[in-house]
């Protein structure tokens, strides 16, 4: 029985990044993921991304502006890919299918959500609210795309505690931390089907039965 393709986005830096795309590509090879990891994506032509995929054998796209729906589509055919996964992908994605795509964020939706809101920024937002009292933990979110920035439905949050003394560092390590072992088992979640919506109402967001009692959801 053949295994859904999962195109992978992932911008990483000119030198490194990656670890998501890493980390679905070994879940993959152990079938904690069943889905056939078909490319991964950067907008760095050289950066660690590239690097990656050499070394693990996935082929690599070098995806330059403009981002737009037209390109986008155009690479997600060329693999056959019936999924996207973001993972650490950094610009606006339009004209892909909603229903077949989702994004990993590295702290709570909707609160810390939208443009500028990626890295050691998004980090240094949360921690600014923590010291103002208005929020306890930091977390994990995975959601739906939708053509507005990380406005699709959330269909997994894991809260990531925040220490009295962390820098936009070790809260992102702890985040990070937290991704990796969590992102795997959703993404197969999403790709058999079992995690699902209609693409349009965030009301129609489908999950396992139990799946909401999960710790944080």
């Amino acid at each position: 029985m053949s295994k859904p393709k999962l195109i992978v986005f992932a911008s990483g830096t000119p030198t490194g990044g990656g670890s998501g795309f890493k980390n679905l590509v070994f879940a993959s090879r152990r079938n904690i993921l069943r889905a056939e990891i078909a490319a991964v994506v950067s907008n760095y032509e050289k950066g660690g991304v590239s690097k990656l995929a050499e070394r693990l054998k996935i082929p690599f796209v070098y995806f330059p502006a403009p981002w737009t729906a037209e390109h986008y589509q155009k690479i997600v055919r060329r693999f056959d890919a019936e999924f996207a996964a973001l993972s650490g992908w950094l610009k606006l994605v339009s004209g892909l299918n909603p229903k077949k795509t989702f994004n990993i964020h590295p702290a709570p939706l909707p609160s810390f959500g939208g443009p500028g809101m990626y890295g050691r920024y998004v980090h240094e937002a949360v921690l600014k609210a923590y010291r103002a009292g208005a929020v306890k933990n930091s977390a994990v979110s995975m959601h739906f795309v939708t053509e507005k920035y990380d406005e699709g439905p959330v269909f997994f949050f894991m809260p990531v505690k925040i220490m009295p003394d962390d820098t936009p560092e070790t809260l992102g390590k702890r985040v990070n931390g937290v991704e990796q072992k969590f992102q795997p088992v959703i993404t197969n979640l999403v790709v058999q089907g079992e995690i699902s919506w209609d693409g349009e109402h965030k009301d129609s967001l489908r999950v396992p039965s139990g799946y909401r009692y999960l710790p944080g959801f």
